[in-house]
């Protein structure tokens, strides 16, 4: 009998090639699991007018975590009646947290030793989606509570004082004292309570600046929405770009794990997306769930094709999709 139940949702474009391959990676790695497929995102809209039908509610409340694929978000003006999968399920299951690890990679181009997490406040801020427009003006609003605030805050510390005992809390509390004020405060009212803790504050600009010039000062870095989106991309460029970049969506009884790369549709169903980001970001779901020895043993093995190949196009080498899960399925045995 299968150990854990976890709910696989593959998305939208190349999420329906990284999931399968992610599968194939954890039962090659003995990863003991009955598996719930689930349907999500803007295809599944456009067929059926929502983007998330009740039965992926279902599969994502009873399973252990949710694995996702990628998910298309259109640009501009978008269908009446669509919310994007991903930043729905964020909301509907409190997925306060979002958490993007930046770590060296053994890959052309990476900075050394640069191992940080960026913690995103996931549910609030520019990102509560509440816009108008009245006439050639429009407004958005951006929404920061104290509540919200110190619960990210406590998730942030306690992350650090397992890890480094360094906190960051990026902010742009010098234009926007309110709204960015409450919400660096609130963060340093908690994060003086923590006994070994040591808290520092940067202004958001000048963290983008100290990413590029010295990744390796930072440890965790605590952020509102719209900033933790934008500056984890830009770390994720320090260390290979968003085809090694996992992240999870972490609340208090639900957990979703995804790729921070987005559907990618020029590529999608050609077979040569690189499926390393969601093998890893399946890695942060194992260790979310306990299965810590299964979760080192297939980082390794990525590492080792990493360093020895092949390697996708996006990482500079000419696998596509099975070839390169095939090669970690071999570094595995």
């Amino acid at each position: 009998m299968a150990t854990y139940r976890i709910c696989l949702i593959e998305g939208d474009g190349i999420g329906h090639e990284v999931i399968p391959a992610t599968r194939r990676v954890l039962d090659a790695a003995g990863f003991s699991a009955e598996y719930v497929h689930a349907e999500a995102g803007y295809e599944y809209f456009l067929d059926h007018g929502t983007s998330t039908p009740q039965a992926t509610y279902d599969a994502v409340e009873n399973t252990h975590a949710t694995l996702f694929g990628a998910a298309t978000s259109p640009t501009g003006q978008k269908p009446a009646g669509f919310s994007g999968a991903i930043r729905h399920l964020r909301q509907k299951y409190g997925l306060y947290a979002n958490v993007r690890p930046t770590k060296t990679r053994p890959v052309p181009g990476a900075y050394e030793n640069v191992d940080l997490v960026i913690v995103r406040e996931n549910t609030q801020g520019l990102y509560v989606e509440q816009e108008r427009r009245y006439g050639d003006t429009a407004i958005a609003d951006t929404v920061i509570t104290k509540d919200a605030s110190d619960r990210i805050g406590k998730f942030a510390a306690d992350l650090a004082m397992k890890r480094g005992k360094r906190l960051t809390v990026v902010h742009k509390a010098n234009v926007l004292p309110v709204t960015q004020g409450l919400f660096l405060n609130t963060i340093l009212d908690h994060a003086a309570t923590v006994d070994g803790l040591s808290t520092s504050t940067m202004i958001v600009d000048n963290a983008a600046m100290q990413l590029v010039r010295n990744p390796q000062q930072f440890d965790v870095m605590v952020m509102t929405n719209m900033f933790g989106d934008i500056l984890s991309d830009l770390a994720a460029g320090l260390v290979g770009g968003l085809g090694i970049a996992a992240s999870g969506n972490v609340g208090d009884k639900f957990g979703i794990f995804e790729s921070v790369h987005g559907s990618a549709p020029d590529i999608a169903g050609q077979g040569i997306s690189n499926p390393t980001a969601t093998i890893l970001a399946a890695v942060l779901m194992l260790d979310h769930i306990g299965d810590h020895e299964t979760a080192r043993r297939i980082d390794a093995a990525v590492n080792k094709v990493l360093v020895e190949g092949p390697r996708t196009r996006d990482l500079g080498g000419t696998a596509g999709t099975e070839e390169f899960t095939n090669a970690v399925i071999a570094a595995l045995a």
